[in-house]
């Protein structure tokens, strides 16, 4: 211990510098600059200053008593301990302890405003936690007639004086309840501030958690998440079917509807907003939290989505140039949108690549990172409207392709949402052409003696999207259908499976209660649905110039649902390395947890999509002969090496449309 005062090291930092006897930790590890969160401002309230004491050297001098060099735990510590579950035992208090020679301060992960967070093993990535809100807890000058000032200046000064935050600004929400709130909280509140400019919500006394949603706007389904801005922690999952979905299956239809509609659009944008704020309500009650503490959203969606949540117009999306109201990302408030959340909380809005490439892509490409590898990556959320991106840190492109409803179970004949009931895994016996299969609920397939007991407290009641993309790869597998698609009736007689249906032949999957059945339609409408979607891919490849890729990733409610041996048997996705094939779950959705839990990715992804490539399959004249090549499975000109060294390929056959017909009594004319 020099004369000047105390030697003080803090780790994992390794910021270090002399202090004077007595102050405390917290006000050292400030004026260095060391990450210690705090929202109370060392009054002993929040507990997020916590701090461990550690033995240490300074040159060649050891510390030998480290708790000597420290107060002791005081009477206020002490009270706090007993009270807090958050206090772990052997720590310290930054804002009590002082320093009374020299020590090393570690500062643990979750004392720190900025920690990392770790995601999912899955998506091996970390998530360095620092939300755009945080909380200050401050004590405002009473008003005083002799002192004529008003309550919102008195606020702001006491942060600036109080937190070191000048020239904020205060949301015109938060104007109409602060006088109460002062009062409420006899002068004591605690605010939050966004991004270091702006007073967004005020709250009487002392509140040391609030919480932001992390939302997916998708054409069928809205997904959410619920997180503590404190610590990073989801606190709930959920979501629902798009209300807008009785307005249309598909973009375009809704797009039609408007255009039909005088106030179509406000329908829409009322439809949606409804849906989000009982999401909302459901999230809020699952985390046992209020609504009015939610401060923060982050919004991910496809550009007719982004236009109608927002309350714009899609119409121009509908034909060429399919121009965008605005492709910027966006800061604006919960009151501007109607979402009954914090009145003044902030929704952030992510940016759009193109007039078919939305807020969803830009999110997926936060999430999945594609431009900070070298390898050649091709992410797909695979939806109603597929969106694609393609490339590395050199390069990248994005299109989307309209895959319809098909995948979703839409334009199916036994098809439906997945649920409880429906047929999600399939297999076909080569042989024999007899089928087993797996359905939502049930771990056990279908050929199980135990199975009919198990299945019938859900019923067999369809086929989701996953399970239909197996079926039809199966059928190809088996030799049902040919590479055209097309169901060989010639079977009819080796399989009973194989029954006739008008002019065409079906497949024959579940005869139960209800039968479920694979018809020539049905294959034509997958056919038609992955055809669009490769054809996006090999514009992709075309403009990168390159002919294969190094890695695949499906993302989406659907994708991450998807066989990667079957999507590739289809022809869905390009030949790769099956090992190379991998689910990235709700990229979209990650994505926007990741905006919300780090500022500053709302300006990494900006700048990257404007870097981003994009490609209008609509307007691309190879597009419609890359989609005829792609009609056929896999495909009509690609071969898939990879895939067939690994899988079986069918023997080829030749299939006569017209013997094969079902033959019908030829009517006679009267």
């Amino acid at each position: 211990m020099s004369k000047s005062g105390a030697k003080v090291v803090f780790t994992p930092s390794g910021k270090r510098g002399n202090f004077a006897l007595g102050t405390t930790v917290l006000d050292a590890a400030r004026s260095l600059g060391v990450d210690v969160d705090s929202v109370c401002g060392g009054r002993a309230m929040c507990g997020r200053c916590q701090v461990n004491v550690a033995e240490g050297e300074f040159s060649k001098h050891a510390i030998k008593s480290a708790a000597a060099n420290l107060s002791p735990v005081g009477e206020v510590e002490t009270r706090f301990a007993e009270r807090r579950r958050n206090f772990v035992a052997g720590r310290r208090l930054s804002c009590q302890a002082t320093i009374q020679g020299d020590l090393v301060i570690d500062v643990p992960a979750e004392s720190q405003m900025h920690r990392q967070m770790v995601r999912k093993k899955a998506e091996h990535r970390d998530i360095t936690l620092d939300t755009g809100v945080h909380l200050y807890f401050v004590e405002v000058r009473e008003a005083d007639m002799h002192e004529p000032s008003g309550d919102v200046q008195r606020l702001l000064q006491a942060l600036d004086e109080q937190w070191h935050l000048p020239d904020l600004k205060c949301y015109s929400p938060v104007l109409p309840g602060l006088q109460a709130t002062l009062r409420q909280g006899k002068w004591q509140v605690t605010v939050a501030v966004y991004k270091r400019s702006w007073v967004i919500a005020v709250w009487p006394g002392f509140k040391r958690d609030a919480y932001g949603i992390a939302l997916d706007i998708g054409s069928t389904t809205i997904a959410a998440n619920l997180i503590n801005l404190t610590d990073g922690a989801v606190l709930a999952t959920d979501g629902i079917m798009n209300p807008q979905i009785r307005y249309g299956e598909d973009l375009m239809s809704r797009v039609s509807y408007v255009m039909m509609h005088p106030d179509g659009a406000a329908v829409l944008t009322s439809a949606v907003r409804d849906g989000i704020n009982q999401l909302i309500a459901s999230l809020a009650r699952a985390g046992d939290v209020t609504t009015d503490d939610i401060v923060d959203v982050t919004v991910a969606g496809n550009p007719i989505m982004h236009h109608l949540f927002l309350g714009l117009s899609p119409v121009e999306l509908g034909t060429a140039p399919f121009a965008l109201v605005t492709d910027a990302a966006l800061d604006l408030t919960a009151v501007e949108l109607g979402l009954d959340i914090n009145r003044g909380a902030s929704v952030y809005v992510l940016p759009c690549v193109a007039g078919h490439v939305g807020a969803d892509a830009a999110a997926m490409v936060l999430a999945e990172e594609p431009y900070q590898l070298d390898e050649i990556s091709l992410v797909v959320d695979v939806g109603t409207n597929a969106e694609i991106v393609l490339g590395n840190r050199d390069r990248l492109l994005a299109c989307s392709s309209p895959t319809g409803p098909a995948f979703e179970g839409a334009q199916i004949s036994c098809g439906q949402r997945a649920a409880p009931g429906a047929i999600e895994r399939v297999r076909i016996d080569p042989e024999t052409l007899e089928a087993r299969f797996s359905i939502i609920g049930s771990e056990l397939w279908s050929d199980d003696p135990d199975f009919q007991r198990d299945a019938a407290r859900l019923g067999v009641t369809g086929i989701c999207g996953s399970g239909i993309i197996e079926v039809v790869a199966e059928m190809y597998l088996a030799g049902v259908i040919s590479a055209d698609g097309v169901i060989d009736g010639a079977l009819a007689t080796a399989s009973p499976r194989i029954i006739p249906d008008n002019r065409t032949w079906s497949y024959l999957l579940y005869d139960g209660q209800q039968k479920i059945v694979v018809t020539q339609n049905d294959v034509r409408q997958i056919q038609l649905a992955k055809g669009a979607l490769y054809a996006g891919i090999k514009l992709l490849l075309d403009r990168a110039g390159i002919e294969a890729v190094d890695r695949i990733r499906l993302a989406g409610a659907f994708g991450s649902h998807i066989d990667p041996k079957y999507a590739m048997v289809l022809g869905l996705i390009p030949d790769c390395d099956l090992d190379k094939v991998e689910s990235a779950g709700n990229a979209a959705g990650t994505g926007a947890r990741i905006a919300l839990l780090n500022v500053a990715a709302r300006q990494e992804i900006a700048d990257v999509v404007r870097r981003i490539e994009k490609i209008e399959t609509a307007v691309e004249e190879k597009f419609q002969e890359y989609f005829v090549d792609a009609m056929a499975i896999p495909n009509k000109r690609d071969p898939f090496p990879r895939l067939f060294s690994v899988v079986r390929e069918p023997a080829a056959k030749t299939v006569n449309n017209e013997s094969d017909r079902p033959r019908r009594r030829r009517r006679s004319r009267a």
